[in-house]
């Protein structure tokens, strides 16, 4: 027998918050550590100032993405949680008028009048802050991101999206290490368009296009600033 939370499980709207974050942080710890180390290989002819570059990119890509991350759910969090106070004032202060903007809400739904203003009150005598909350406010479980988690994902994403070309720089030779790099960073970025649009349902084709473009012209930039600025190092 099929059950609501079995359903609902299967929907991949559920993954959106940890995804994001995952994909994000991987996305950039590819593509940034490897445009910083196309940028110094084109500037450089041995391979330690690349290292040196890149291992200090990956660890300070790490450490921002995570804070970045923390700090930006944290304040969507805060955001909610002063919204839900002000509601949970106003329904103290005035609920019938409350009533009235949750049956107003439903019936801009398609529902008729009479039976929004009964869908409001049945959801109202059941736990009025919860149908306010998702129906006034738009907060759900799935909109909801926990900070650390998010941060945590984020970082770690970053740092196995960023160790991918630290491999590179170690194996392959220096001479046109910046086209070595090019070559595994888009294998990469195809590998991860691909599991991330696996995962999230969606269409593998446009999100790996899209990953790669992006990551091309990153990549073309950053070697053409290491060609112009770059003396040999």
């Amino acid at each position: 027998m099929i059950t609501i939370d079995n359903y609902l499980d299967n929907h991949y709207i559920h993954r959106s918050n940890w995804l994001r974050a995952a994909v994000l942080g991987a996305n950039d710890g590819i593509i940034s550590i490897s445009s910083l180390a196309i940028g110094v290989a084109a500037a450089s002819s041995t391979r330690e100032p690349i290292v040196l570059a890149t291992v200090a990119g990956l660890v300070a890509g790490a450490l921002s993405m995570a804070a970045g991350e923390y700090v930006s759910v944290s304040s969507q969090t805060d955001t909610e949680k002063a919204d839900i106070e002000r509601e949970k004032q106003e329904l103290e202060e005035m609920p019938q008028e409350e009533l009235g903007i949750l049956a107003q809400i439903y019936e801009r739904r398609g529902l008729k009048k009479e039976t929004a203003m009964q869908v409001a009150i049945e959801l109202t005598e059941k736990d009025a802050l919860a149908a306010h909350v998702r129906d006034e406010l738009g907060i759900n479980e799935i909109s909801q991101a926990n900070p650390i988690q998010a941060a945590l994902a984020s970082g770690a994403a970053f740092s196995v999206g960023g160790i991918l070309p630290l491999l590179v720089i170690f194996f392959v030779p220096i001479r046109a290490m910046e086209y070595w790099l090019y070559g595994f960073t888009t294998l990469f970025l195809i590998i991860l368009g691909a599991t991330a649009a696996k995962t999230g349902g969606s269409s593998i084709t446009k999100a790996v296009l899209r990953i790669t473009v992006w990551g091309t012209i990153a990549m073309g930039l950053s070697a053409l600033v290491g060609y112009i600025f770059g003396v040999n190092i």
